[in-house]
């Protein structure tokens, strides 16, 4: 993929970082000197400009583009940004910092095709090295619901049975399935639960501890911690 990146500070240049090496052109958008000057030290084709400006985001190939990636500290140029690479068609991602209200959060949520929340996704990564264990949290979709990954134990009281048994409480959701090593995909009502079974579980925080005691058992550390004790 051709990735517009704007910004070149913690969270844009890792991002820029990442995106190349798994083989995808960036080029990166910075108005300040020098951290413009160290994205060309890093390799990349920079821009140095704002990226809420039009005339800079079609220097840097914003019509060729398959993604924009909004990514500084401002939110008013990553929105910016972000409506001008949707009248060209490419895909949005905006940051937004964690201070910001919910309602400030929907507002631009609608507008762009993924919110990115760096503090949230650090946290998540923290939390999940710290527990380890069989389940793990893949992304805090709003401000009471997490997405999890569950690997079914040998203690589950759900083992040997199908998905379709499996009454999950509140309004938690099964989003995939993969068996054993298979990759996630759909999941189906006959699939039956066995050890070492992955499912992506679309939960809220209230009801963590029994999605854990259904699908993995007594073998785990409570999942309180990871429902964001520290909230």
């Amino acid at each position: 993929m051709r990735v517009v990146n704007i910004g070149y500070g913690r969270v844009g240049s890792r991002t820029a970082r990442v995106l190349t090496e798994e083989g995808h052109a960036v080029t990166v958008v910075e108005s300040d000197p020098d951290r413009a000057r160290r994205a060309r030290d890093d390799g990349f084709e920079v821009i140095e400009g704002d990226g809420s400006r039009e005339d800079v985001l079609e220097s840097a190939g914003i019509d060729a583009a398959d993604a924009l990636g909004a990514l500084t500290g401002n939110l008013n140029t990553n929105f910016a940004a972000c409506m001008i690479a949707n009248h060209y068609g490419c895909r949005t991602v905006m940051r937004i910092d964690e201070d910001y209200r919910e309602d400030i959060y929907r507002k631009y949520a609608d507008e762009v095709d993924e919110v990115v929340y760096p503090e949230r996704l650090g946290a998540i990564a923290a939390k999940n090295a710290l527990l380890g264990g069989s389940i793990q949290a893949i992304a805090d979709i709003a401000q009471h619901l997490q997405v999890l990954l569950i690997t079914v134990t040998a203690d589950s009281p759900m083992r040997g049975y199908t998905l379709s048994e499996v009454a999950l409480p509140g309004e938690a959701r099964i989003l995939a399935f993969g068996k054993g090593d298979e990759q996630l995909g759909i999941p189906l009502p006959d699939d039956s639960l066995e050890a070492g079974d992955r499912i992506a579980i679309l939960a809220d925080y209230s009801v963590l501890d029994d999605v854990r005691q259904l699908l993995v058992g007594d073998v785990e550390p409570t999942t309180r911690a990871m429902a964001g004790g520290d909230r």
